[in-house]
């Protein structure tokens, strides 16, 4: 379920998502009730916000209105998901009074996926995310409309990291007011530190890998593991099991699946990156190839090139990164193909899934969230958006 919500400058308007009167008190993973059910919750922190907010004046209101439009206008909630079913296999009872203050910290994960979206679209020099102007380019369009002085494309990036330093802070602080009991909350937070390093950090070896021109198989897949695997689905499920207080060998099962679901979720996104359909992923074709993204693809077809093909070699070592034109574009994507670079990385995703899968199914988790984990592992590693 997504919240109309208005793109531009201003206030945007907000609906707040409100399940329907015979709804379970929390819903199933999956279901759009699952994801109004995460909706509520973030609303209901934002609004709390706002008095912390308003002294500082209009300037910072727009701010921080601005980051509350980005969080609430759409989006899979996967993080919150996993973390919760994370909770629910290793014994959370969802009709239990604790319930609510777990979900409201499964929730938080959305604040930390918007701090790394919106730092990722200042570093990839995204235009769009989701189809709207990224936030970065919608500070700077600000700043035209307006006549506001200095630089406006430095302006824009300015204030978009402070909104993703932002969404970071209020992620700690939504994790703080869930409600958790004490010792709940001190296993969480443990977890919570791993997880917003691993982040940070693959995103450092991200940017370092780039500036090196690190062409490796071995290094996209290790920046795949830390900048997306760990807080996509790795230490979500962690998160789960740690309020749970779950035994070591379900939280290692968890981590094993969350390892191998992750990565192939990062390998399937690559893919989109480059052969995605624009009206479904809502970004453009072959954006991936114009910002030069050290993927798992790239690094393989690279491989098999230096070995086979020189002049393939050649043409994506002096094309990617660069202002591809759509035929452009058709020609890398055509020498991808052919290198055997895709069905190698579609290898790689069907294994890490059958793995993960058979981690989960070996594990101590409960029937049902097996179940539910191994629907979740299939629509992250075959979806199209």
């Amino acid at each position: 379920m997504e919240v109309p919500l208005s793109a531009g400058p201003g206030t945007p308007t907000r609906t707040p998502a409100t399940p329907a009167a015979d709804a379970p008190r929390t819903p199933s993973t999956g279901t759009s009730d699952f994801v109004a059910a995460v909706q509520d919750r973030l609303t209901e922190f934002f609004a709390t916000r706002r008095p912390i907010v308003e002294p500082l004046g209009p300037v910072f209101v727009d701010a921080a209105d601005a980051l509350e439009m980005f969080v609430l206008r759409g989006g899979k909630r996967t993080r919150p998901a996993f973390a919760w079913t994370g909770w629910l296999g290793a014994g959370g009872d969802p009709d239990s009074d604790e319930a609510s203050a777990v979900l409201a910290a499964c929730s938080a994960l959305e604040l930390v996926q918007a701090c790394a979206l919106i730092h990722d679209d200042i570093i990839d020099s995204s235009r769009t995310r989701r189809r709207f102007p990224t936030v970065h380019v919608d500070f700077e369009q600000r700043h035209r409309e307006r006549g506001l002085a200095g630089d406006a494309a430095q302006f824009g990036a300015s204030i978009a990291i402070l909104i993703g330093d932002l969404a970071l802070a209020w992620a700690d602080d939504l994790v703080h007011a869930a409600g958790l009991d004490p010792a709940a909350l001190a296993r969480f937070a443990a977890v919570w530190a791993l997880m917003r390093t691993e982040v940070l950090g693959g995103q450092v070896l991200d940017i370092h890998g780039e500036a090196v021109g690190d062409e490796s198989v071995e290094a996209a897949l290790r920046i795949n593991r830390y900048k997306t695997a760990a807080y996509t689905v790795e230490r979500p499920l962690h998160l789960g099991a740690a309020i749970a207080d779950a035994d070591p060998d379900l939280v290692a099962a968890y981590r094993t699946f969350g390892t191998d679901i992750g990565i192939a979720f990062q390998l399937r996104d690559d893919l989109l990156g480059v052969f995605g359909d624009p009206e479904v992923t809502g970004k453009p074709s072959g954006d991936d190839l114009r910002e030069g993204k050290r993927t798992v693809l790239l690094a393989e077809a690279l491989r098999r090139a230096d070995a086979t093909d020189p002049s393939a070699a050649h043409l994506l070592r002096t094309s990617i990164g660069t202002d591809l034109g759509a035929e452009d574009v058709s020609r890398l994507r055509a020498v991808l193909t052919e290198l055997g670079a895709v069905d190698d990385v579609e290898h790689r995703i069907a294994d890490l899934t059958d793995r993960g899968l058979a981690a989960i199914d070996s594990s101590s988790a409960t029937p049902a969230a097996k179940e539910q984990l191994r629907g979740m592992a299939l629509a992250a590693t075959r979806r199209t958006a």
